[in-house]
């Protein structure tokens, strides 16, 4: 069975390699002191990130983030989920529908209008609990580097 719970600061050794498991699957590489400075902006109460773990017994199987933030569409804020990760071999075991359900309930307690995500359009197996949950946008993304980073 699993569960999701809020991270705690002390929960730092078991995120610490989801966060490394999501870098590896998106290709990128993320330095500790960045990862670090991320970590302690979700125990920061002035901060809008906030993450949670799924456990199966007392092992972290998975990982999620949000961000709430304004927008100019409406006077609510729009919950956005940054980052989903579920170890290999958890996956379509429901452990990423629970991750989804916190951030969404979250969402719902923070009197938030929209939640959304971005995927990978080849991240396949992910778009395929996507499709049950929410609805496709259709938008298309673009990215502009401000720094060497």
């Amino acid at each position: 069975m699993t569960t999701v719970r809020e991270a705690v600061f002390s929960d730092f050794e078991s995120w610490l390699p989801l966060w490394k498991g999501y870098q590896e699957f998106y290709k990128i590489s993320i330095p500790l002191e960045e990862t670090k400075i991320t970590w302690a902006r979700f125990f920061d109460p002035g901060e809008p990130m906030r993450a949670a773990l799924a456990f199966d017994g007392t092992t972290a199987v998975g990982m999620v983030t949000m961000i709430v933030h304004r927008s100019t569409w409406t006077t609510k804020n729009f919950a956005y989920l940054e980052d989903l990760y579920t170890e290999p071999n958890q996956r379509a075991r429901g452990v990423g529908r629970s991750l989804i359900e916190w951030v969404r309930d979250r969402a719902l307690e923070l009197n938030c209008s929209r939640l959304y995500w971005h995927t990978h359009k080849t991240n396949e197996r992910a778009r395929g609990l996507y499709d049950k949950l929410a609805e496709e946008a259709g938008t298309v993304e673009y990215r502009m580097a401000l720094s060497s980073k």
